[in-house]
C-alpha cells in the first residue's frame, strides 16, 4: 500500500499550535507522510507561546522536509498531486472566512484551494474565538460543502469567551482517517 500523503497547514491560532505540533509527531509516527504549510503570520510571528523559528526548525524536523511559505510554492499541490489529503490545524475564523468565500491569498488558502483540485478531502481543525459571532456561518457554509470535513469540536470556555470554539485535536487522526473514506467523524459538536 502506499503511503498517504498529508498536508499539513497551519494558521495563526497560536495558544494551539503545542496541539497541532503534537498531532503532526502522531501522524508522522503512524507512516504518515507530511508536507507542511504555514500561513505568512503563523510562519513568522513571535508570540508568548513560542518564537516562530523554533516551531519552523521543529515542524520542519517531524515533517522531515521544508515548510511550504508562499502562495507560489503552494500553488503546484493540486496540479502535482503532491497530497492526499489536507488538514488545517490550527483553522482560524480568518481562514475560515477565506475558504468559505473563495479568498486565496495565503500559503495555508492556496494550498486548500489547489488540492480541492483534485476533489480530494480537507480536514478543518478550527480554534477561533468568534466561532458563535461572526465565524458562524462560514462554519456552516463549509459543514454543506463537498470534500470538508470538521475535527469535531466544543466551546473552550463558555463563560469567559461564549463564542469561542476549539477542536478537539486528540480526534485529529480518526477525522483524518474517516475524512480519506468520505465520512465525517460525528458527533461533530463534542
Amino acid at each position: 500500500m502506499n503511503t498517504v500523503k498529508v498536508g499539513f497547514a497551519m494558521c495563526g491560532s497560536f495558544c494551539t499550535f503545542e496541539k497541532a505540533i503534537k498531532q503532526m509527531e502522531i501522524l508522522a509516527d503512524s507512516g504518515y507522510e507530511l508536507l507542511p504549510v504555514m500561513s505568512f503570520n503563523a510562519g513568522s510571528t513571535d508570540t508568548r507561546f513560542g518564537r516562530a523559528e523554533d516551531f519552523r526548525k521543529r515542524i520542519e524536523s517531524i515533517c522531515g522536509r521544508r515548510i511550504i511559505s508562499s502562495v507560489k510554492d503552494a500553488e503546484p499541490i493540486g496540479p502535482k498531486r503532491m497530497t492526499d489529503i489536507m488538514i488545517v490545524a490550527p483553522c482560524t475564523g480568518n481562514t475560515l472566512a477565506k475558504l468559505a468565500n473563495a479568498v486565496t491569498d495565503t500559503p495555508v488558502t492556496m494550498a486548500v484551494k489547489s488540492h480541492l483540485r483534485q476533489s480530494r478531502p480537507v480536514v478543518l481543525c478550527i480554534a477561533t474565538n468568534d466561532a458563535l459571532g461572526a465565524s458562524a456561518q462560514n462554519i456552516g457554509r463549509l459543514l454543506n460543502r463537498r470534500h470538508y470535513y470538521f475535527v469535531p469540536f466544543r466551546q473552550d470556555d463558555p463563560v469567559n469567551k461564549p463564542d469561542s470554539l476549539v477542536a478537539d485535536f486528540d480526534r485529529l487522526p480518526l477525522s483524518l482517517s474517516l475524512a480519506l473514506e468520505g465520512k465525517q467523524l460525528q458527533p461533530v459538536l463534542c
